[in-house]
């Protein structure tokens, strides 16, 4: 009887042993001759993942956001030169070039030491790992979260709030973080919020409720605005992204493009990009 039980024991110890190996197993060295990384979990810990191939965008592809465009710009280029620049967050219309001006800073400024590093929501409760890990770098970091929400009690709202700007520890100077969201108040606002006076769950303040929600918006210091596009904008965008696939914007190009809108139900410019792959495609089709 002791052979099987003494058995048991030996495969118990061995199973033990795999689990505190995988446990306590360290994140894969960083490549640091990347330009692009993102932040994935590796054996239960986290690590940066390089991007072997950023998508590249170039910023004069990027149109009727010159307000935007420049202001971004500015403030990445301070931060570049190592003088005061700030966290930003860019809101409003989806498909307005948000997401886009930001991986276009990389493909512009990479060869100046700017890198970049796509963190997802709900890692965000890493980022004191994150700045660690990069503190003590030459390079000049862009923490980089796009459509950022929140529900109530996210705990990755907090982390956020805290990173920005409520931490004890000092932010390092090689660090900024840049978000997109498609609303300008990151956290969802109830009808509640907006009672003069309500006791409704114990809370007799219900202002506080609603500067709370505010309180992570406030933290970035620059916020850029993104609005729709009007229907000469939207055109004057698929015929640039025409031109960018050899393709002339005749008349047939712009009635295709008006009734890509109406498929979509949105003009932006994301649509007209998709538009001209789309129809530059079908029309070098080898039939």
């Amino acid at each position: 009887m002791t052979q099987p039980f003494d058995n048991l024991i030996s495969r118990a110890e061995q199973l033990i042993s795999r689990l505190e190996c995988a446990l306590q197993s360290t994140a894969p060295e960083v490549d640091w001759n990347a330009i692009a990384w993102r932040w994935v979990g590796v054996n239960g810990k986290g690590g940066l993942q390089a991007i072997t191939h950023p998508h590249q965008i170039h910023l004069d592809n990027i149109q009727f956001v010159d307000t935007q465009k420049k202001e971004i710009i500015r403030n990445t280029r301070q931060f570049l030169q190592g003088i005061s620049a700030n966290n930003m967050l860019l809101t409003g219309a989806r498909g307005t070039g948000k997401s886009s001006l930001i991986k276009a800073l990389l493909t512009e400024f990479s060869a100046k030491g700017l890198r970049l590093i796509e963190v997802e929501k709900h890692d965000l409760v890493h980022l004191p790992e994150i700045v660690d890990l990069i503190r003590k770098r030459s390079e000049k970091f862009i923490i980089y979260c796009d459509d950022l929400t929140f529900e109530a009690n996210d705990i990755a709202y907090k982390a956020l709030k805290v990173a920005l700007d409520g931490s004890i520890v000092s932010t390092s100077g090689n660090v900024l973080v840049y978000a997109t969201s498609n609303r300008k108040n990151l956290m969802p606002e109830l009808m509640a919020d907006n009672l003069a006076t309500t006791t409704e769950g114990g809370e007799i303040r219900p202002n506080d409720t609603i500067e709370e929600k505010l309180a992570l918006a406030e933290r970035f210091g620059l916020w850029l605005s993104f609005y729709t596009f009007d229907q000469n904008e939207y055109l004057a965008i698929a015929a640039h992204w025409l031109k960018v696939y050899d393709v002339d914007f005749d008349g047939a190009a712009k009635k295709a493009a008006l009734q890509f809108t109406y498929t979509r139900g949105a003009r932006s410019g994301r649509v007209a990009y998709q538009f001209a792959r789309d129809y530059a495609g079908q029309l070098k089709l080898d039939d």
